[in-house]
Formats: structure tokens, C-alpha cells, sequence
């Protein structure tokens, strides 16, 4: 009797749902009746069905975003999700990347299933196999844009000297600092060049060249760009700008070149691993045979 009462509401509670959807069925609201007498207004705006992809991501999309939220902090991402999707350009918003995450989770705990059920493995295998697979599935997506943004800041890093010059070429040759920063953006390539591109955009919607260059280096988070904003930053006070962006411009290309030799000398340094190996392990074996030897005659002596 208590399982056809729940089924019996159940039913009832889905056909609710499904008959609310229909136009003959659910009475319109007040607003949408009166729209079309009213001049000039808006048309109305479609509603989403109950099983499309809007209202899915309405249900699932908080929970979504605060359990990959709490998963990234857990794993030791400290940095915000918001701000490397925009760091990469990314053409998506934080709640369709965690229900992306969310999605392959499930799958692949779905396949993990699958795969347990099929193998039988023990209990502790299977379960390590169920809990690990959603997370490695989540932390692989993580990585990927983890990758993107540490690339991303690589390249502004390399191609950020060669931008100083030119922005102090052309200041230097007259142009404004909007002027230089619209023509860098339009003729440039590269990831300077289309952060470039948004930081006009910025400066059209409203913002100084400084608010806008302060928001591009909070986003990118680079150290030497860090130093060059504020630079830059003068140019309504400094007469000689030119000058000054082309000092810092060389300060940065030696930060490059010092990063370029430390890293020659960790591949230097490493390439002595595999050869201290293979030099101590015959010699441990060597060692180790008279050793065996003198052990054998103090033991029968």
C-alpha cells in the first residue's frame, strides 16, 4: 500500500511538471498577456524546457561550483577559477567548467562501476577504484587548465620585452599611450597582443589606460609586468616615458636571459644523474664481492 502511494505522487508530481510546459495547459502570467498591447516593449523571453540544458545547469550549477571549489582548495589550488578562465581567454564561465568536471566525474565513476562489476576485484580494489577514477577524472580537467594558465603566463613572460620596445618606440615617436596600446593590439600576434585587445576593449568601456593595464596585470599575475604597469603608469607625468620603459624593457629581457641560464645549468646538472648511476652501481657490485668473500672465511674460520 506505502509503495503505490509514493508511486501514485510520484506520477502525479511528474505529470504536474510535464503539463506545466504546455501552452494549453499552464495559464500565462499577467506580464506576457499584456506585452503585446504595450508599445515598445521587449518581446517575451523564452522559457526554458524542463529538461533542457538551462534549467539542468540551474539545478546542478551551485552544487557544482561549490564541491569543485572545496575539491580545489582540498588538492592545493589556492588561485581562482574566475580568474585563469580569464587569464586563457576562455570562452565559458566558471559554473559550465565545473559542470564539465562534475560530468566526467560521474562518468567515470559510471565506467569505474562498470569495469568492478565485470572484474570483481576485492572489496578494497574496487573501492579504491570507484573513489580514485571521479577524482582523477576532476583533477585531470583541473591540471589541463592549470597547464593552459602556466603557459599562458610563460609566453606574456617571453614576448613582454619585445612589447616594452615597441610601446617605447612608438611613444617616443609621438604617440599617446592609447594610441601606442590600440596599435600594438590591432598589428601585434600573440598572447601579449590579445590581452592587448582587452585591455582596449576595457579602456572603450570607460577605464584609464592605468585602471585598465592594473587589471590586465592582476589577471595575468606575471612579476615583470607587475613592475612595467607602474611605469607605464606615468605617462601623464613623466616627460621622457619612452626612455624609462625602454630601461625597464632591458631589465626584463635579463630576467629572461637569467631564467634561460639557470635552466641550462639544471639540464647540465641533470645530465650527471644517469651517469653517477651507472658509475656507482658497478662499483657497489664490485665492492660487494670481496666483501661476501671475507664474511664467508670469518664465518668457517
Amino acid at each position: 500500500m506505502r509503495t503505490a502511494l509514493l508511486a501514485g505522487m510520484t506520477l502525479w508530481i511528474g505529470t504536474v511538471l510535464v503539463l506545466s510546459e504546455l501552452r494549453w495547459f499552464a495559464r500565462r502570467p499577467l506580464a506576457d498577456r499584456l506585452r503585446p498591447y504595450v508599445p515598445g516593449a521587449p518581446a517575451s523571453p523564452a522559457r526554458p524546457g524542463l529538461l533542457s540544458f538551462e534549467s539542468f545547469r540551474d539545478v546542478v550549477g551551485p552544487m557544482s561550483r561549490n564541491v569543485g571549489e572545496r575539491l580545489s582548495r582540498l588538492f592545493g589550488v589556492s588561485e581562482e577559477l574566475a580568474l585563469r578562465l580569464e587569464r586563457v581567454h576562455a570562452t565559458h564561465d566558471v559554473t559550465t567548467f565545473r559542470i564539465r568536471q562534475l560530468g566526467a566525474a560521474v562518468a567515470a565513476l559510471v565506467v569505474a562501476g562498470l569495469v568492478a562489476l565485470a572484474v570483481r576485484p576485492p572489496l578494497v580494489v574496487a573501492l579504491l577504484v570507484l573513489v580514485g577514477a571521479p577524482l582523477l577524472a576532476f583533477l585531470v580537467i583541473e591540471q589541463q587548465l592549470a597547464g593552459r594558465s602556466a603557459a599562458w603566463q610563460r609566453r606574456v613572460f617571453l614576448e613582454l620585452p619585445v612589447v616594452a620596445e615597441q610601446l617605447a618606440m612608438l611613444l617616443s615617436s609621438g604617440f599617446s599611450l592609447g594610441a601606442a596600446l590600440n596599435r600594438l593590439a590591432l598589428r601585434g600576434k600573440g598572447a601579449c597582443a590579445e590581452d592587448l585587445r582587452r585591455v582596449v576593449s576595457r579602456i572603450r568601456q570607460g577605464l584609464t589606460e592605468a585602471e585598465a593595464l592594473r587589471e590586465w596585470a592582476a589577471t595575468v599575475h606575471v612579476p615583470a609586468l607587475d613592475r612595467l604597469i607602474p611605469v607605464l603608469a606615468l605617462n601623464s607625468e613623466a616627460a621622457d616615458l619612452g626612455r624609462l620603459i625602454s630601461e625597464e624593457a632591458r631589465n626584463i629581457r635579463r630576467d629572461v636571459q637569467r631564467e634561460l641560464v639557470e635552466t641550462m645549468e639544471r639540464r647540465s646538472q641533470s645530465v650527471w644523474i644517469p651517469v653517477t648511476v651507472a658509475t656507482l652501481v658497478p662499483g657497489v657490485i664490485l665492492l660487494a664481492i670481496p666483501f661476501t668473500q671475507a664474511l664467508k672465511l670469518f664465518s668457517t674460520g
